[in-house]
């Protein structure tokens, strides 16, 4: 169902300052979306992403995003396991699902080629 973890996503207030920022420390950014950023680390082979948002201590915005071949089949699979998943979107680059485990932690899953 899954091939691997896609990327860490953080959420940040601010899209363009915090893109700066992350870029001064050595990050590069790899691909640029609608309200996100992708970057890459060294040699890590798991890119962060970081998505504009609003941003909350009371609330945990760091999720991991697992990759897959076959978008619609794993979000079948997951809906006929009971697993809570949002509505399947397409934001043009990217296909995409959030689903939550048993504590309500979001994990998302996406496809693009």
């Amino acid at each position: 169902m899954f091939e691997r973890i896609d990327t860490v996503c953080l959420t940040v207030s601010n899209i363009e300052q915090s893109s700066v920022w992350y870029q001064e420390l050595g990050f590069k950014v790899v691909f640029k979306g609608e309200g996100y950023q992708v970057f890459t680390i060294g040699d890590s082979g798991v890119p962060l992403t970081i998505e504009e948002g609003r941003v909350s201590s009371q609330e945990n915005s760091t999720y991991p995003i697992f990759f897959t071949n076959d978008i619609n089949n794993t979000y079948v699979k997951l809906k006929e396991k009971g697993v809570e998943v949002t509505d399947l979107k397409d934001d043009g680059d990217n296909k995409f699902f959030d689903f939550y485990d048993l504590d309500k932690n979001r994990l998302q899953v996406c496809f693009w080629e």
